[in-house]
């Protein structure tokens, strides 16, 4: 109910109003009263009303002193005056200030009521209005997001002309444009919960990363599904990058501490000069982002503080240098279970570093690291259900192992090769394990599809999976992301109410779930190469 405060220094006026209108069957609710604006004012404060009706010939504070202090206080209050003075020069102060409505006394109370639910409707609309203007700026968020994970990809994965980026980027109000950039690679879980539980925390708290520094336009953040989320940070020089990482190093983690049920991980880049030199940035952020599966977390780790592996042709063991903690299979298993594709060599790269230059070019030693490996994969895809028979994975004999880890080199072709297989078939597995909740997900987009408020966060909630997580599955099982197929269940449902009645395009929009009708045409167009109007007069000529 809206809220409505009266401030009239007559009593008998005071009274008759709060006492001849039967407020709450209006739909309206009576929350305080005072005879006088110094009295009123710290009431208002405390109350809020939605509606203020105050006389303007008051002791102590008039009406319009009242008016401009309530106007300054709460901007969105609409105010009516009650007058006995019919001068313009009132009335014209009254408009200054942004009072609604200017009544003369006598009034009636049916009269004073018609003001009062014509302002309450006022207020209904304009909240209505708010509503569809935040609705629409979701629904635009997230088809950004779609269209920025993929100009990500292309930077660092891709070769495009630069004209094009900078296009793409333009139209996603990114300003791409610096003289020196670095990326950082981050993933933010749930500690108990693990990667593909649904955690309020972890949501909140990568909210919290994506809005950071928005405004300042110095750190792009974009999706990576089940990878967490890279950052594309910049300026005009490496000093003001690595101060700016500095700085978010400070405000990320002093955040971070007020949840204790979360962990997080972060690799940073090199610093480059030029956009087509990212695919570098990336790369040694990758690097130091696979240290995650040493079982570091809650860290930000710089490609500066990993190694790398120079080969020697001292074929001495030297096991002082061996760190046995690297022995452990749970450092390849946790990899196995939550690691993709275009990491393996990396993680490699940082699993070895442990063992000592030495040590690895001892065939001796590369044997038995390398049958470790094997065996630890093979052992993994038991645990999902599959036996050698139904492995993609060749048998590793005794012979074939001399030829494999012969070298270095050829050892780590082979284990690369080796966990990319398994990783192929993990996926393939769990694809089928989350076919029931991919179907149920698909329900609910069904049956909710016309609720504005759905999203990517609403859909994995109900599956009880994580944002990043579902958003990966999804697209793997559909070949689409989320916010594509649902644009187009609403647009298909938008299609059928355009042939099949003869209703109006906004209400049509509105029925699938757009409170703007502007957005929608927006957006039917983009989908459907026509306007809502030009598919509904080309349907209907073709009959």
């Amino acid at each position: 109910m809206l809220k409505v405060f009266l401030v009239e220094d007559e009593i008998i006026i005071r009274e008759g109003i709060k006492n001849n209108i039967n407020w709450e069957e209006e739909g309206l609710q009576f929350v305080g009263e005072a005879s006088d604006g110094e009295l009123a004012y710290p009431m208002i404060q405390n109350l809020k009303p939605d509606i203020l009706i105050t006389d303007i010939k008051m002791p102590f504070m008039d009406g319009l002193e009242l008016s401009r202090l309530v106007k300054n206080e709460l901007p969105e209050s609409k105010i009516i005056i009650l007058s006995g003075y019919n001068e313009f020069e009132y009335a014209k102060e009254a408009i200054k200030i942004g009072v609604t409505e200017y009544l003369l006394k006598p009034i009636s109370s049916v009269k004073l009521l018609q003001a009062v639910k014509e302002v309450a409707d006022k207020i209904l609309e304009e909240r209505k209005q708010i509503e569809r203007l935040e609705s629409f700026k979701a629904q635009l968020l997230e088809h950004k997001q779609n269209d920025r994970q993929k100009l990500f990809n292309d930077l660092v994965y891709k070769e495009v002309a630069m004209s094009e980026i900078l296009s793409r980027a333009g139209m996603l109000e990114m300003d791409l444009l610096a003289q020196c950039y670095c990326i950082v690679l981050f993933k933010i879980t749930g500690k108990e919960i693990g990667l593909t539980a649904y955690s309020p925390d972890a949501v909140e708290v990568t909210e919290y990363l994506i809005n950071l520094y928005h405004e300042e336009e110095m750190i792009y953040v974009f999706e990576r599904g089940v990878d967490g989320y890279a950052l594309l940070m910049k300026g005009d020089s490496e000093q003001s990058v690595k101060r700016l990482m500095g700085r978010f190093k400070e405000d990320f983690i002093k955040k971070i501490e007020q949840y204790p049920s979360i962990e997080f991980f972060g690799g940073v880049g090199k610093c480059v000069q030029r956009l087509r030199e990212l695919p570098e940035s990336f790369d040694e952020a990758n690097k130091a982002f696979s240290h995650r599966y040493m079982g570091r977390t809650n860290e930000i780790v710089s490609f500066d503080d990993v190694g790398e592996i120079n080969l020697f042709h001292d074929m001495t063991l030297d096991l002082t240098n061996l760190d046995s903690e690297k022995l452990d299979r749970k450092i390849l298993l946790n990899f196995l279970k939550s690691g993709s594709i275009h990491e393996i060599k990396h993680f490699l790269q940082d699993y070895f570093l442990g063992f000592g230059q030495n040590n690895l070019n001892s065939l001796l030693f590369r044997q038995y690291i390398g049958m470790d490996i094997y065996f630890g994969t093979i052992g993994f895809l038991e645990e999902l259900g599959l036996d050698q028979t139904q492995s993609t994975i060749d048998s590793l004999d005794g012979g074939k192992a001399v030829s494999v880890f012969n070298t270095f080199e050829s050892m780590s072709e082979y284990l690369e090769g080796l966990i990319t297989k398994a990783l192929i078939q993990r996926d393939t597995i769990t694809l089928k394990k989350y076919d029931a909740t991919i179907a149920n997900a698909v329900s609910y987009i069904e049956r909710n599809y016309a609720n504005d408020e759905i999203s990517l966060n609403a859909v994995s909630a109900s599956v009880n999976m994580s944002p990043s997580y579902f958003s990966t599955i999804f697209a793997q099982e559909m070949g689409q992301t989320f916010i594509e197929f649902l644009t187009d269940v609403r647009m298909k449902k938008a299609k059928e109410l355009l042939m099949c009645s003869n209703k109006k395009t906004s209400d049509i929009g509105y029925e699938v779930g757009y409170k703007d009708s502007h957005y929608f045409s927006y957006l039917f167009k983009k989908t459907q190469d026509c306007t809502p109007k030009e598919y509904r007069t080309r349907g209907r000529n073709q009959v």
